[in-house]
């Protein structure tokens, strides 16, 4: 599961690409799907690319893509097929419903501090057993949906030309079964039909894959420790490995939980408590979600690509309101055209709650 190398730079494939992506990475996050495309092309671009590029400094190669491919079981055939397909990064759309590209997404950097981490985290834990509290339990039968807003800025590649662009602001919507075998997803950042597709197990290749803390379900979150030390403890032992740190990859692993689960009442302030103890989160003072709220936010530095994460809440209510990933430091190469105050990705959480049937909407509720 895991905001934002995994969503910040989304590269442009053909249909081909969507095609072979599609069965297994639709059901991710926002914006996840777009690391997979991009780390897709990165290896065929490997195959491809000639003794001197090969040769090329490892940690360049590595900075862009600092997230493991999850829940994405490309096999060699699966990647020799696409590059005997031709796979190429082109200018003119990702095969999908986002066709429109806009100018890069900025804004100025809100003063990030230390001090006052424990404080609000309580604040924010306490509001979130308040509200959890009341959050009906998942029945089988039922589906969570969550419906949100997002865009994100990504280095666009056309020809040997690369440049800055962002998607636009859309709607993505999506169901799931409590125990995650059944699902529907509506975004057109992936899929061309607005009516969506399917997220039911087994998928296109038969995998019906366990549920994991980079792809959990709900029954699989009412199963988690709520002691926040065994949460954290937890959280670091099943994403060794991954990320650029591993107290980048823990923060980013809560980070995702916040978007687009439905943690359990018991379950949702541990969240903000186990991540109270990860080194390096900060407060940052006015940060804005992806439909304009503003809102104080809950945020960690990655040291290696200097993308600061956000969890942004209302400064009130303390309310989860959604998040964004914004460069705070300057890069070199490619990602040098990813100036400080870029919005890598930014999202709007407008809606989360229980239905009767997929492709219901609690507007539609019986």
């Amino acid at each position: 599961m895991t905001a934002n190398a995994s969503r910040n730079h989304p590269a442009e494939v053909d249909g081909g690409a969507e095609r072979l992506l599609s069965a297994t990475a639709r059901d991710l996050p926002p914006g996840r799907h777009q690391f997979h495309k991009e780390r897709l092309m990165a290896q065929i671009h490997d195959l491809q690319q000639t003794e001197s590029t090969a040769t090329a400094p490892a940690q360049e190669r590595r900075r862009r893509f600092p997230r493991p491919v999850i829940a994405l079981p490309l096999t060699a055939a699966a990647l020799a097929a696409a590059v005997v397909a031709g796979l190429t990064l082109s200018g003119n759309g990702a095969g999908n419903g986002v066709q429109d590209y806009g100018p890069a997404l900025t804004t100025s950097l809100g003063v990030a501090s230390s001090k006052g981490v424990p404080q609000l985290l309580d604040q924010i834990s306490l509001a979130a057993a308040k509200s959890s509290s009341s959050r009906p339990d998942v029945r089988p039968g039922q589906y969570i949906y969550i419906r949100s807003e997002s865009a994100d800025t990504y280095v666009r590649h056309v020809g040997d030309t690369a440049s800055l662009a962002s998607h636009p602001l859309h709607t993505r919507q999506i169901w799931k079964s409590p125990d995650g075998t059944k699902g529907w997803l509506i975004d057109p950042a992936v899929n061309d039909s607005p009516e969506g597709e399917t997220l039911s197990l087994p998928d296109e290749q038969g995998n019906t894959p366990e549920p994991t803390l980079n792809g959990p379900s709900y029954d699989y979150l009412t199963q988690l420790t709520t002691d926040p030390d065994q949460l954290l403890a937890k959280i670091y032992k099943e994403t060794k490995g991954q990320g650029n740190s591993p107290d980048q990859e823990a923060f980013t692993t809560i980070g995702d939980l916040l978007g687009e689960s439905y943690p359990p009442a018991e379950l949702y302030p541990a969240l903000f408590k186990a991540a109270e103890k990860i080194p390096g989160v900060v407060v940052v003072d006015d940060s804005t979600d992806a439909v304009g709220r503003h809102g104080v936010a809950v945020a960690r530095l990655d040291e290696t690509s200097g993308e600061r994460e956000e969890w942004i809440f209302d400064k009130k209510t303390h309310v989860f309101l959604g998040e964004r990933t914004v460069q705070v430091r300057k890069n070199s190469g490619d990602d040098a055209l990813i100036t400080p105050g870029t919005i890598l990705f930014t999202s709007a959480v407008m809606e989360r709650s229980v239905v009767d049937g997929i492709r219901q909407t609690p507007s539609a509720k019986s």
